[in-house]
């Protein structure tokens, strides 16, 4: 027998060999209805796992994301397997699912059309009605690349080369179609009931614009129609709010085919951006911060120092001045380092706000850029706050009241997500959880609730993510406290204690719009370009009716700019 912890603590007793569905069965018919997925002992997997030990067993449903990726990763199998029936000389890529859907990428001699994904959603029409079951089976990676090569895909066969030699090959089949997959899968293609193809769109084989460029096709699944015509609706309003479109419609900003990944702003979205640099200034400026501005361009040394050269480097660009190696910064920190370690503090100093509207660039792989929300330079709103350990909670809870006030200005609701230490990271495990303890004080102090993002923090500290919610129900992660005792002690910054010797501060990094470029973006969608008044770039227009008020007309609007207001 195996003992079996249930998600609400209760324990029950099961032959060994008893699958997660048989236990879903036991527990209730709806229940097993209803089960997609299940975690044991913490993992995701297939409710068609056998539990051969005591384990811990969470049964996953739609309302879950670990059922909902299950189910959408099914329906991007569906979509592939229609596909390969209509298109037997397509090569398959990769589907996984994602955010709100799925999509899967494709080799094809000719493109897809609209036609073709109403084709495509016929046949995996006919796919579901079949129920098939998805069966898993795995193979040693030699067996593997010989299976994928007789079944003439390259591209898996790739993919499973990069893989260990003694790797095991997961592989899950459904009917006369076979993929190479990890999984989780739901057990059967009959359970999905209500999807649509959304879009195409071209995709570089690994994101990469030196490889091939394959065709990917967009799509979403739920379990209720209801659902599916709620989401395709807000699809077609996103559509009409899209920032690009929106962006040159009004004349605000561009992205041009010179320099892609590198936005243009208008002068009617220089006074947006403006306004909202202003208030972010005199928003600052009353909480004590102090503004600077950093180079653009330092040398390699001070990268190394700071850990981004090991940490960061593929994203960064590097250039030689005088045979010399520097970067164009990535991140403003290393500067704000630079800028608190020029001269010595007293204890009585502290703290110390220093912000900065920095301008920065990363390098993006193209696939990946996406209007002003995914671009190669932007201006973070970074600060950078040096003090003494007991005032750390004051100091994140200040933070975290200026981000609430933020907010609640642009009308945003936002939800909170503490991320910890990744893998790639610097420092002990004492500094790690001493950090991670002091955010989570100040979010209980704050009562906010907030969820556990597992190794996600930054690879100097673990930090708090605010995510937006805009007015279609779409999340934003903007801003962000990253507590750090790494950079203090690579850059040997110090402060004079009480008892006259030198002491090692603490760091906090935030930004509040993360990227003002991103943050415009958001805020175009969000008011379908209707800006609040005081943002706006036009706040009045005056219409002359008949062609001989025209002079009138223009002394009213002499009149309105006289007094500040912006007036076409």
């Amino acid at each position: 027998m195996v003992k079996v912890t249930l998600k609400d603590g209760s324990v029950k007793e099961y032959s060994k060999g008893t699958t997660v569905m048989q236990v879903a069965e036991s527990i209730s018919a709806g229940l097993a209805r209803v089960a997609l997925a299940a975690e044991v002992d913490g993992e995701v997997t297939d409710l068609s796992t056998v539990l051969d030990k005591d384990s811990s067993l969470n049964l996953l449903t739609f309302d879950s994301e670990g059922g909902k990726h299950a189910f959408r990763h099914t329906a991007s199998h569906i979509m592939a397997q229609a596909v390969k029936r209509l298109y037997p000389k397509a090569k398959l890529a990769i589907g996984p699912a994602i955010e709100n859907g799925f999509y899967y990428d494709f080799e094809m001699e000719e493109p897809f059309t609209p036609e073709d994904l109403e084709k495509i959603e016929a046949e995996m029409g006919k796919i579901i009605k079949e129920d098939l079951e998805l069966e898993h089976f795995t193979l040693p990676r030699e067996d593997a690349v010989k299976y994928m090569e007789e079944m003439g895909e390259p591209y898996k066969v790739e993919l499973i080369r990069d893989l260990p030699e003694d790797a095991i090959i997961s592989f899950y089949k459904q009917g006369d179609f076979t993929d190479l997959c990890a999984g989780p899968h739901i057990p059967s293609t009959g359970k999905v009931k209500a999807y649509k193809l959304t879009s195409i769109a071209g995709a570089y084989w690994r994101g990469n614009e030196k490889n091939k460029m394959l065709q990917r096709i967009y799509g979403t699944a739920f379990m209720k129609k209801s659902d599916l015509d709620e989401y395709i609706f807000r699809i077609e309003e996103a559509k009409k709010r899209d920032h690009r479109k929106l962006g040159k419609e009004l004349d605000l900003f561009d992205i041009l085919e010179e320099g892609p990944g590198f936005p243009f702003f208008m002068p009617k979205g220089m006074i947006l951006r403006n306004e909202l640099e202003n208030f972010w200034r005199e928003e600052h400026r009353k909480c004590g911060y102090q503004e600077i501005k950093t180079p653009i361009i330092l040398n390699k040394d001070l990268w190394l120092r700071s850990g981004h050269w090991d940490h960061y480097k593929d994203n960064m660009y590097s250039v030689e001045i005088d045979e010399s190696d520097f970067a164009i910064k990535p991140m403003n920190c290393p500067g704000g380092m630079l800028v608190f370690k020029r001269k010595l503090h007293s204890y009585r100093d502290l703290p110390q706000r220093m912000g900065e509207l920095g301008l920065v660039h990363r390098h993006e792989l193209s696939g990946a850029l996406h209007g002003l929300m995914r671009v190669r330079c932007f201006t973070q709103d970074d600060a950078h706050i040096f003090m003494t350990p007991d005032q750390i909670q004051d100091e994140v809870l200040g933070v975290i009241n200026l981000i609430d006030d933020f907010y609640r200005v642009f009308g945003f609701k936002y939800h909170v997500e503490l991320s910890t230490r990744p893998e790639d990271s610097m420092g002990s495990d004492e500094q790690w959880e001493t950090s991670t303890k002091a955010l989570m004080g100040a979010l209980d102090y704050k009562k906010i609730n907030y969820r556990i993002n597992e190794g996600d923090g930054a690879f100097y500290g673990p930090k708090i993510d605010f995510h937006l919610e805009d007015t279609l129900g779409r999340t934003w992660q903007c801003g962000t406290i990253q507590l750090d005792m790494q950079m203090p002690e690579r850059f040997d910054l110090n402060y004079v204690g009480p008892d006259g010797e030198k002491h090692r501060p603490v760091m906090i990094h935030r930004v509040v719009f993360g990227s003002i470029e991103r943050f415009i973006a958001i805020l175009t969608e969000h008011f379908a370009g209707a800006f609040p008044v005081w943002i706006s770039p036009v706040q009045a227009k005056v219409l002359g009716i008949v062609e001989k008020h025209n002079p009138y007309v223009l002394e009213v609007q002499k009149r309105l700019e006289a007094l500040g207001i912006r007036t076409e």
